[in-house]
């Protein structure tokens, strides 16, 4: 039985762990529930980029940060298609995408819609992330046949306020009751490197593992900071402008432990990290990357580099079925 009632002393055990004993145990509980040697290849598409009135400190696309980064339109259905298609011959699995807005309107519903039939038709698994949805526009978006719903808690409910004003915890809980509501699969992490302590960490990982149904995709991202957010000035060049390695590991680790059935997936951040530290965190039980050379706006590792190292660790392209996925259709 997989348990989500896990308590924030039991989370603070596993982060005290010596290390190698935290990577065993996660390994062991990966291998229980998911295909060895397997990670699964995500790509992520920016399909309306900028102007967001969010204020999220760690985000260039928030209209209140001077990154530099102009707002564009809502692309054009066909140009999206398009780029599912190369991502599936690149050998994506799961096809996400990401519009920078605070909700969606009414009259972009059509569009999106239209973008999730024609991925879902590719045969592809389809993600998107919109901001806030309300139960109506979640079940459109189940009815178009969308796989995944992303959105993240970002941190802990304690350091939530430090990050965002805009919208309060809770409301990212509604969205989440809703995506629930409407049939369809939860894709939820956040950040880390933030500023935040590790009593954030434990809070940011017992927050999802003490949901009612743990996400079936667990993005886990290390802080990129662009100049021109607030996390960016405040934390670029500084030494708390990247978290420790075997912290990072260490929090993988335990999302591994506490989630056992979930996607653990390496995200933001992946391309300034060694092939050691990526290495490390596959074996403390992550299984899900973004392939490509851009994650919305930040650069990713790209399909080379991560080619070269899947040989070199020898793994590959997961083609089992997800765990948490085959269980609901067995229900």
């Amino acid at each position: 039985m997989v348990g989500t009632d896990w308590t924030r002393a039991e989370l603070r055990e596993l982060f005290d762990l010596p290390f190698t004993e935290l990577l065993f145990h996660a390994a062991e509980v990966h291998r229980t529930h998911h295909a060895q040697g397997e990670v699964q290849l995500c790509t992520l598409l920016s399909i309306k980029t900028g102007g967001c009135p969010e204020d999220c400190g760690y985000c260039s696309q928030s209209a209140s940060s001077n990154s530099g980064l102009k707002a564009e339109k809502l692309m054009d259905v066909d140009a999206v298609l398009a780029a599912a298609a190369e991502a599936k011959a690149a050998g994506s699995q799961r096809f996400c995408m990401g519009a920078a807005w605070r909700e969606p309107k009414d009259r972009d519903m059509g569009a999106v819609c239209d973008m999730v039939a024609g991925v879902k038709a590719m045969g592809l698994e389809t993600c998107m992330t919109l901001g806030m949805l309300s139960g109506n526009q979640a079940r459109q978006l189940k009815t178009a046949g969308l796989d995944y719903y992303n959105h993240n808690i970002d941190t802990s409910p304690e350091h939530y306020g430090d990050i965002i004003t805009t919208r309060t915890f809770q409301e990212r809980l509604d969205t989440l009751e809703e995506v629930r509501a409407a049939g369809m699969a939860v894709c939820c992490g956040g950040i880390v490197g933030m500023g935040e302590t590790r009593e954030d960490r434990v809070g940011f990982l017992h927050a999802l593992a003490t949901l009612p149904r743990h996400p079936e995709s667990v993005p886990v991202n290390a802080l990129v900071p662009i100049r021109g957010t607030v996390l960016g000035d405040l934390l670029a060049d500084t030494p708390m402008g990247k978290i420790d390695d075997i912290e990072f590991v260490r929090t993988v680790a335990i999302a591994r432990i506490t989630m056992p059935r979930s996607m653990v997936r390496l995200s933001a951040g992946r391309e300034s990290m060694s092939e050691a530290t990526q290495a490390l965190c596959f074996m403390a039980g992550a299984n899900s990357i973004f392939t490509g050379d851009k994650l919305l706006t930040t650069a990713n590792a790209g399909d080379s580099k991560d080619a070269a190292l899947f040989t070199k660790l020898g793994l590959k392209a997961m083609r089992a079925e997800e765990p948490m996925r085959a269980m609901a259709a067995a229900e």
